[in-house]
């Protein structure tokens, strides 16, 4: 894209990389805001499962995709290393990758517990034997039992980290003034969350459909219009960010706030419309199947048009 001879918008960060993020973001917030609600509002083993399951496909799918990406494949076993970390402390993709498989080995733990006691995966011959096997048990009973709290907070750190890390991975290149800046960590963890409260929201009214859990999804319900608002007033900053600051910033500005997709597809239908459906719900006092299912598909549909467009609208000074 042309935009003036002295700068021009990157193109090796393309949709993979997206949805990288956005899969790392939400997998990692999932088994977050899963784990806790099972730690301090309900204990909930469907909830556990499927939030557990989900999540670490997510988180496994998303570094697929960067994996993919990779010119030098060989060189995830660099990062695969957790020395990197001391040699190498501004690596942020190694840090990302020790917190992604740290949060799965995490996730697996606290959910073992659950999965031994469950009716449905002891139907599964493969499972049940796995599930059954001594070593496993005695896994689960004296250690995920007795340290079950603990490996959850362990699991919810490095969620958070994860989190967090998508937006320091892009706030980490100096070149580009759009990801240059220090609220980008705050909006992708934020987008993340809300991802997550959109997904479970989902998952409690389509799969596990218990009467019982709509304490929890009118939390999630209400949460979620925090972090949609959150999320709306993070933008509006960058946007006077990228409107006053430098001609990178400013060239970056020009491409979101000219591009119907953004406009319409992330900020309108990604961010305003599930806000007031889920608004009007929260203020009503009551949990609307129909329009929070609406608002839940929307909210995802929106996490990925943010990085989607995020990504796209990188401006870069050239020469530096």
């Amino acid at each position: 894209m042309d935009i003036n001879t002295t700068f021009a918008t990157q193109e090796i960060w393309t949709w993979s990389i997206a949805v990288y993020l956005y899969l790392g973001g939400l997998g990692a917030a999932t088994l977050v805001v899963t784990f806790l609600t099972d730690m301090y509002l309900k204990p909930h083993r469907d909830l556990v499962l499927w939030g557990a399951f989900s999540g670490i496909a997510m988180l496994g799918l998303g570094s697929l995709m960067l994996f993919v990406h990779l010119l030098d494949h060989l060189a995830v076993l660099h990062v695969l290393n957790p020395l990197v970390l001391i040699r190498q402390p501004h690596a942020w993709i190694a840090w990302g990758t020790q917190f992604i498989i740290w949060m799965m080995w995490w996730g697996v733990f606290y959910a073992l517990p659950y999965m031994i006691d469950s009716p449905q995966l002891n139907r599964v011959p493969l499972l049940r034997t796995l599930l059954q096997l001594g070593l496993v048990r005695k896994l689960s009973t004296r250690c995920c039992l007795r340290f079950h709290k603990a490996i959850g907070w362990l699991a919810t750190i490095n969620g958070i980290g994860v989190a967090v890390y998508t937006g320091l991975l892009l706030q980490s290149f100096p070149a580009v003034a759009l990801w240059h800046n220090p609220g980008v960590p705050l909006l992708f963890t934020v987008s993340a969350f809300s991802t997550a409260m959109a997904f479970l929201l989902l998952l409690l009214n389509l799969v596990i459909k218990r009467e019982e859990d709509r304490p929890i999804r009118v939390f999630y319900e209400r949460t979620d219009v925090m972090l949609i608002a959150a999320e709306l007033v993070i933008l509006f900053s960058f946007f006077h960010y990228m409107s006053a600051g430098s001609e990178s910033a400013m060239q970056s500005a020009k491409l979101l706030w000219s591009d119907m997709g953004w406009l319409i597809g992330f900020i309108g239908f990604g961010l305003i419309v599930p806000f007031f459906l889920e608004l009007r719900c929260v203020l009503r006092g009551s949990s609307g199947h129909a329009p929070v299912m609406l608002a839940a598909v929307l909210v995802l549909f929106g996490g990925y048009l943010l990085r989607h467009y995020f990504l796209a609208a990188g401006v870069y000074a050239y020469p530096w």
